[in-house]
């Protein structure tokens, strides 16, 4: 495989890059790459965290590189997943395990890591030190977002800016010169390149993987921002500074920074908007998991947001998008068959998720036709992994354990 074909894998998980250049020239390197990513074992795993995890991976390792799946269970008791139980976080954690090794993922390139090994080597922890000494406490609290919401300043606790620092130290305890986390950890993988030079380390590559909404229509539909401190600024921010000709070295320098902090905005109202539209286990009908049972996939995508015609954050579209087309070679199909009323043209013969979209903007697919098939196929994606926990001891007691936990979000 050339490194432009090993590039083009890897592009095809990263809904952005930060860089591409560099990703190309670790690729050109030769040197046996790490990529990572972490999860906080916490309740039943749903579809994003299963089969879309298991299509992104099986393309890093397809392009040559090694992955580490972080099992981030001590993170997860900072963030009081399961109310803190670290035991029945652990087992949670070997869940998850047990659901990747059903959904198709190839292990064969893949390491799984916990954090409750690592928390008992020092270097751990004086690393941890080190970056919390890095930076102003002000800007460990902008990364509230990394785990998974966003937080006022009264319910930020010193367990969660600990976690700030743990996450960027697992970058480098992990060797992964790429991080391949969700587009919601954006600020911390952001904060691991500034810092990472400075220790001594490096500037690791940020593959930042499409977040998959959830199936119920959200506040971010509307196109309203809720927080107001997260819109972009508008022209009237730059009252009185006049053209870049009238400016003095000072006002010049300022208008930058208010140019920098207007794009910075733009960012944080792109990770608002992701969180606030992702998949909740909160929210069960807000995802599909992996253990779903036909009625389950049947009653929460006929529930499901799907305004004919509209493409945009629309949910039964992302699952083709991002699942059902991506697993054709899975589905052993070529193409996916639509089946409509006679009198609307009958069965359509889809060829890729763009002919589908098209077809759906023009309204020559009817929501109920999509749904239909999109139930069918999904079903069929699930039906290993729900064998494999009905057939087998060990993952059918894990998953009645992680049932029996309620969830906390």
């Amino acid at each position: 495989m050339t490194i432009e074909e090993r590039l083009n894998l890897i592009k095809q998980v990263g809904e952005e890059i930060i860089q591409e250049d560099e990703l190309k020239k670790l690729l050109e390197s030769g040197e046996q790459l790490y990529a990572y990513d972490g999860f906080e074992p916490s309740g039943q795993i749903h579809i994003a965290q299963g089969i879309v995890r298991a299509i992104n991976i099986n393309k890093i390792t397809k392009a040559g590189i090694k992955f580490r799946m972080w099992v981030a269970d001590w993170h997860a008791m900072a963030n009081n997943k399961l109310g803190g139980d670290l035991e029945k976080i652990k087992t949670t954690g070997k869940y998850f395990i047990e659901v990747w090794k059903a959904s198709g993922m190839d292990l064969s390139n893949v390491e799984f890591k916990w954090a409750s090994d690592m928390v008992k080597n020092p270097d751990y922890w004086k690393l941890v030190l080190n970056i919390g000494k890095s930076n102003a406490l002000k800007r460990f609290i902008r990364t509230a977002e990394m785990m998974g919401r966003q937080e006022s300043l009264d319910a930020l606790t010193g367990a969660h800016i600990i976690y700030s620092c743990m996450q960027v130290a697992d970058i480098f305890m992990l060797g992964a010169k790429i991080t391949q986390l969700g587009m919601d950890q954006r600020k911390i993988n952001m904060l691991a390149r500034e810092i990472g030079p400075l220790l001594g380390y490096w500037k690791p590559v940020v593959v930042s993987h499409h977040m998959l909404m959830g199936l119920l229509k959200s506040s971010s539909s509307t196109g309203v921002a809720r927080d107001e401190t997260l819109r972009p600024h508008s022209a009237s921010s730059y009252e009185g500074h006049g053209s870049a000709s009238s400016l003095s070295p000072r006002s010049f320098s300022e208008g930058r920074k208010e140019k920098s902090h207007e794009r910075q905005n733009l960012s944080n109202l792109k990770i608002q908007k992701t969180i606030e539209r992702k998949m909740s286990k909160s929210l069960p009908d807000s995802a599909i998991f992996m253990t779903d049972t036909y009625e389950d996939i049947k009653r929460k995508i006929n529930k499901a947001y799907c305004p004919e015609g509209i493409v945009e954050e629309n949910p039964i579209l992302e699952y083709y998008k991002y699942i059902l087309f991506e697993s054709l070679d899975k589905l052993q199909l070529q193409n996916i068959v639509v089946t409509r009323p006679q009198k609307f043209g009958g069965p359509v013969i889809l060829n890729s998720y763009e002919n589908l979209e098209r077809l759906f903007k023009e309204k020559q697919i009817h929501p109920l036709d999509i749904k239909s098939k999109a139930i069918e196929l999904l079903d069929k994606l699930l039906q290993p992994v729900r064998r494999h926990f009905e057939e087998n001891e060990y993952p059918k007691k894990l998953l009645q354990e992680v049932k029996s936990f309620q969830i906390t979000r």
